[in-house]
């Protein structure tokens, strides 16, 4: 079953010139990093700087500090989609869902800087969990349903499911303890093998 998004959030244009694609990447990878140094409401000055950029870059791509946010969970969502499409050519299937599943934890140690944002009841991140979930369930659904049909996982395993107890067991990647959620969702990973 192929991959495929039921919900965009701001979707860049598909044109960008180079030195523009260059000044976003710069941008989004200097907010994250600030972001989860200093939390989200590090003055935009600091993440231009960052970045090596100035502030008028910063607001042509990044309009509202909102835009930011949402462009750094779909970028990060869109590495999780494209992870699982690469693990699944690459590795087994069960060593593919499983590299993944850790993966799934570095993503929830992301919105370790965003938590406040995202949970701040503001309108602009109202659609994030529709737009996480309905990428990232069927990127699941595709590594289950290969490691399924190969017999190394069972057979009854809902990806919407499996995907709500990853992201609730990985909860202290977000506070800071990755290896303690990497471990809980191994343990989880392990729980799937066809026996």
């Amino acid at each position: 079953m192929p991959i495929v998004p039921k919900t965009e959030i701001n979707e860049p244009p598909a044109a960008v010139r180079a030195d523009a694609r260059r000044n976003m990447d710069a941008l989004l990878r200097a907010a994250k990093e600030v972001f989860t140094e200093f939390g989200v409401d590090v003055p935009m000055k600091t993440i231009a700087t960052t970045a090596g950029v100035g502030v008028a870059t910063l607001y042509r791509h990044f309009p509202q500090r909102s835009d930011l946010i949402k462009a750094i969970i779909r970028r990060e969502v869109e590495a999780m989609v494209k992870a699982a499409l690469t693990l699944g050519a690459e590795q087994e299937p069960a060593d593919a869902l499983s590299t993944w599943m850790s993966r799934l934890v570095d993503f929830v140690a992301t919105k370790r800087g965003l938590g406040p944002a995202l949970h701040s009841g503001d309108a602009a991140y109202q659609s994030l969990p529709e737009f996480v979930y309905g990428h990232v369930t069927p990127a699941l659904r595709q590594l289950l349903e290969t490691a399924s049909g190969a017999g190394v996982v069972r057979p009854d395993v809902d990806a919407g499911e499996l995907l709500d107890a990853a992201l609730r067991i990985a909860t202290p990647a977000s506070n800071g303890d990755v290896a303690q959620a990497k471990r809980m969702v191994a343990i989880l990973v392990d729980g799937l093998r066809a026996r």
